[in-house]
């Protein structure tokens, strides 16, 4: 049995006794002793009683753990005089007989918060998500986590002692001596005894921690994985083929992950801290980031990556993914270099970006583009390019440049083309007006469910710019601006494909008119259950498609008759 005794202030708030040989503290219902405050984890010490005596670790938290004023991992076995320290608590804990048997803890002690009464009734607690299964790897198991938290700490503390200056170092040398000290502690330091074998990638997991993105490297530099999500220091997930999958590899705690994301943030000038908990970046090849962390995530510090395919994927990518037909890339190839302007339109995480980068390369390379970004990610490879990025407010709160300035600013720098990365608000007015003024051939994305709903987003969106505009004349506006909505859907099978490319024909009434050119009509499943069907013409032939007919210029009308092009029934790669 293990007794626990809880001070704060110097004040007895909590005692218990376990009946078993181990229990855990932490926000957990379940926990011997419940603590409050939003740096603690849900079970974050775990007592546990041994042959050689009671042993205290760190499960994972934002407040570190200290025992006699050294932070730790794991100690033991505990003195009766040594004090445990987490947060604003100090912890005394003893065994008081060797337990062999593990029954069933005792019922909760619940530290009770300032203004609350002793004990409070405990409200059902959601069902914990599955936990992954132990790791093959020894450093992914939790003695090789703790053993990786304790030698970076130590590293830590050696580079502080020798006074490293990290700040002029190049990354070449910065990369060689921090290795040289890694290799230096494992070598002579007795703790490490037991993971010499794994020498070479308890060195590489620890310097990527200390100078890259830790365990994010492996991840990042899998061409198969195309997103990965951190919910926290060992929880991650990542999307291979478009399924989401649980990895195996973790964050020794969320103060690393909390390293990797301002080794992110920095070279962008922009900061994450508990006053500005939020942010948006890019790593160095254009993939996107976004990182929150406590108080706003619960859990711990969160990172979502989205990765940019190494190589940049072009029409024919998509026709061989399925996400596309021939035809359809031939008609939005014209579609561009006639200058019409196109809205991208799907759902989070469809491929509308990656679309909108097929797209821009049918641009004229005589054509001068300016593209506007909250985080850049556009890849365009013409040569008179500029490429604007928004930036945020500064600790002050002041600075900020929003992407509603930028298009602003960018229709002074004589653009043939305007490109937004995405609209989500009143930059959509300023977007429309460009395209009404002499910019056609302009390309965004929204975000939306179909054709009809993008056009209801544009007009929420205009009005979201705080002028007062009568919504007919909003209505008009889309009308006369957008000339195409491509629609792009992610399936549930994790497969994308390109479901409509509709026309924006005029306005009746108070309605805008919209005339689908080509569709996905879908007629089932496959035996992997992928989504499969057909990307046929519906048989309208573009207003600008006539014109040209009229004008005596040579176009192939024959992609839009239904009957002429081949029913194939499309899979996804």
């Amino acid at each position: 049995m293990i007794r626990i005794q809880v001070f704060r202030r110097a004040q007895l708030v909590a005692e218990a006794t376990s009946k078993g040989a181990s229990c855990f503290l932490g926000k957990d219902a379940g926990s011997l002793i419940v603590l409050q405050g939003w740096r603690i984890g849900r079970r974050q010490l775990e007592f546990a009683l041994g042959e050689e005596g009671l042993f205290v670790r760190d499960c994972g938290g934002m407040a570190p753990l200290k025992v006699n004023g050294k932070e730790i991992n794991q100690y033991g076995p505990l003195a009766s005089n040594d004090t445990i320290e987490l947060a604003d608590y100090r912890i005394m804990a003893h065994a008081l007989e060797e337990v062999r048997s593990h029954p069933a803890p005792a019922p909760m002690a619940v530290l009770p918060h300032a203004a609350a009464p002793a004990r409070q009734p405990q409200p059902p607690q959601p069902q914990q998500p599955p936990q992954p299964e132990p790791s093959a790897n020894p450093l992914e198991r939790p003695e090789g986590i703790a053993m990786r938290g304790q030698l970076h700490r130590m590293l830590i503390a050696a580079m502080d002692l020798r006074r490293v200056n990290v700040a002029r170092m190049a990354d070449a040398e910065l990369r060689s001596t921090v290795q040289k000290l890694i290799e230096e502690l494992i070598d002579t330091d007795s703790a490490f005894e037991s993971m010499r074998e794994q020498r070479a990638a308890l060195c590489d997991v620890v310097l990527n921690e200390v100078v890259g993105l830790g365990p994010l490297e492996s991840l990042l530099a899998d061409d198969e994985v195309s997103e990965v999500m951190v919910n926290r220091h060992n929880d991650v997930f990542v999307e291979r083929a478009g399924r989401l999958e649980r990895s195996n590899i973790s964050f020794s705690n969320d103060a690393a992950v909390i390293s990797a994301i301002e080794r992110i943030v920095s070279p962008l000038g922009r900061r994450i801290d508990e006053s500005s908990p939020m942010v948006d970046a890019r790593l160095k090849d254009g993939s996107r980031v976004n990182a929150i962390i406590p108080p706003l995530a619960i859990r711990g510090p969160s990172i979502t990556i989205r990765k940019f395919a190494r190589n940049k994927l072009v029409g024919e990518d998509l026709i061989r993914f399925g996400a596309i037909s021939a035809e359809m890339i031939a008609f939005l190839q014209v579609a561009v270099k006639l200058r019409a302007n196109i809205v991208v339109s799907g759902g989070t995480g469809s491929g509308k970006t990656t679309l909108l980068n097929v797209l821009s390369n049918f641009i004229p390379d005589d054509e001068r583009i300016v593209t506007v970004e909250d985080a850049a990610e556009l890849q365009l490879n013409q040569p008179n390019l500029v490429s604007l990025e928004a930036r945020p407010a500064n600790i002050e709160g002041r600075g900020a440049v929003t992407i509603r300035d930028l298009v602003k600013n960018c229709l002074r720098m004589r653009p043939d083309r305007i490109i937004v990365g995405e609209c989500r608000g009143g930059e959509a007015l300023d977007m429309l007006q460009a395209m009404n003024t002499g910019h056609d051939g302009s390309l965004t994305t929204a975000h939306a469910n179909s054709p009809r709903d993008c056009l209801s987003r544009l007009e929420v969106m205009t009005l979201m710019s705080g002028l007062e505009i009568p919504m007919q004349a909003i209505r008009e506006q889309v009308a006369s601006a957008v000339d195409l909505i491509v629609q792009q859907t992610r399936f549930s099978c994790g497969s994308r494909k390109v479901t409509y490319i509709s026309e924006v024909t005029g306005i009746e009434g108070n309605l805008i008119q919209l005339q689908d050119i080509f569709q996905f009509e879908q007629d089932g499943f496959d035996a992997d259950g992928k989504v499969c069907g057909r990307l046929v013409p519906t048989g309208h032939i573009p207003d600008f498609y006539q014109d040209l007919m009229r004008r005596g210029m040579p176009v192939d009308v024959s992609i839009f008759r239904r009957d002429s092009v081949p029913m194939k029934r499309v899979h996804t790669a």
